[in-house]
């Protein structure tokens, strides 16, 4: 084999096992993604059941039902357009409460619920996530000053 041909193939097999771990390193990612919905997109969207998500708005009044046993709760998010449910089960966090805003992570469930492994409650009055006040600015229900 010539000189040539020998650095021929170092490239080539260098640039082989630099595609193989972009492939591995995009994989990784792809399943750790977690992407933001208000409950309008979430609706509009076919989101896979079991994919891992962010659902953010405001808590719709009247909706938080605790179970018997004080474990857990179903209540909607709403971003004034439509609601999802959620149903979670752990201890809510003290700010937690209806018409305030918050952002649940869990999963889609074949229902069309979400099930929530963590729920994040704004943290004083003036508070909102950003990605709740852009889901809130999409569906026409932001009203300025409501929030810094």
């Amino acid at each position: 084999m010539t000189r040539k041909r020998r650095r021929l193939v170092y490239v080539l097999a260098g640039l082989v096992l630099l595609g193989g771990a972009a492939a591995i390193v995009l994989s990784v990612l792809s399943e750790n993604l977690v992407f933001f919905y208000s409950p309008s997109d979430l609706i509009a969207k076919p989101v896979p059941e079991g994919r891992r998500l962010r659902i953010g708005g405001l808590v719709a009044p009247g909706s938080v039902v605790k179970s018997a046993d004080g474990k857990s709760v179903a209540f909607a998010i709403t971003d004034n357009a439509k609601q999802v449910t959620v149903n979670y089960t752990g201890a809510l966090p003290d700010l937690f409460r209806e018409g305030q805003g918050v952002v649940v992570e869990g999963t889609r469930a074949a229902d069309g619920s979400v099930r929530a492994a963590s729920v994040l409650a704004k943290h004083d009055e003036r508070y909102m996530p950003p990605e709740v006040v852009e889901a809130l600015k999409k569906a026409g229900r932001w009203q300025e000053g409501a929030a810094k």
